[in-house]
């Protein structure tokens, strides 16, 4: 058993694909193929049911999988602390964003880490919450933005600001001629919303008290929050937006926004990471970098406002 097959079994286990795990580890795939089957036998189980498509672990290959990624982890730690001892803002790091943070935090985030960590790799990749929290427990990622406490053994995260839900309600919805949303005047069926699973969703619908959103969820499966802005424009229904995506949108484009109704409903955006991850100076600098990226006044919870 080395190193190298314990990095092929978790790309097998990422990619479910031997082609596809291969071109990540950078080999030809009878390599990759070749050297987990010699792990299997060595340990004299299989690791991987290759009668499916797409590839799955056995059960017992997925208890050892566990164990490999944590091995893996462990072993990636040492260079995380050393690079943490030298004050280094150097390396890789892989970071994982909600995709109703992403594209209105970004475009703010990107250029000042380009500047202030010029010397760091950064990966950002789009995940809901539940695989953000996933990804760093198997150690795929070193951080996550999330929108909400990351309540999962083995993790922990830091409050970076709080970001106010607004309405964007189309020109045809009698909402539109009000000045405020109020929740008891929303029309649960006249809603674009993202699907279950998204937090976004989840703590509005929540905070709403909305029901009977089924009927009209199911109308539009798996939609995105630019999808649904897009329907709004044409006359379509109501839809909501985080505070962010403001700066990013038209005149006319803000004539169809509309604040809650105290108590305005917010989220707190939060950077998570596991409690074992050693690189702290560099989480504190990258938090510290996030909140410089957003108004001041998003730093603390303002009056009239409520979690949702």
């Amino acid at each position: 058993m080395n190193l190298q097959q314990l990095e092929y079994v978790a790309a097998l286990d990422k990619y479910r694909h031997f082609a596809k795990a291969a071109d990540h580890c950078n080999v030809s795939q009878p390599t990759l193929s070749t050297m987990i089957l010699k792990l299997e036998e060595e340990l004299g189980v299989k690791l991987f049911d290759r009668s499916r498509q797409p590839i799955e672990p056995t059960q017992i290959g997925a208890l050892v999988i566990t164990q490999v990624k944590q091995i893996l982890y462990e072993i990636n730690s040492i260079g995380k602390i050393v690079e943490e001892e030298k004050e280094s803002l150097t390396g890789k790091l892989n970071i994982a964003v909600l995709p109703t943070i992403a594209p209105s935090l970004l475009p703010r985030v990107l250029p000042i880490w380009k500047r202030e960590l010029a010397g760091l790799e950064i990966h950002v990749t789009e995940l809901q919450t539940s695989r953000c929290l996933a990804a760093l427990l198997s150690g795929e990622i070193d951080m996550a933005i999330i929108a909400s406490k990351a309540e999962t053994e083995g993790l922990e995260d830091d409050l970076l600001f709080y970001e106010e839900f607004l309405g964007y309600v189309s020109r045809n919805e009698p909402l539109f001629e009000e000045t405020v949303i109020r929740t008891t005047e929303v029309d649960a069926h006249r809603l674009w919303l993202l699907d279950e699973g998204h937090c976004f969703r989840d703590q509005l619908v929540r905070f709403c008290q909305m029901k009977g959103l089924h009927e009209r969820q199911t109308a539009y499966s798996g939609g995105s929050m630019e999808a649904f802005m897009r329907l709004v424009e044409s006359g379509q229904g109501i839809t909501f937006i985080p505070e962010l995506a403001l700066e990013q949108l038209s005149h006319s484009q803000k004539e169809l926004v509309r604040p809650f109704a105290m108590p305005r409903p917010v989220r707190e955006i939060r950077l998570a990471i596991r409690q074992d991850y050693s690189r702290r100076k560099l989480r504190d600098r990258l938090a510290n970098l996030l909140r410089a990226a957003v108004p001041t006044s998003m730093h603390k919870l303002q009056t009239g406002q409520h979690l949702a």
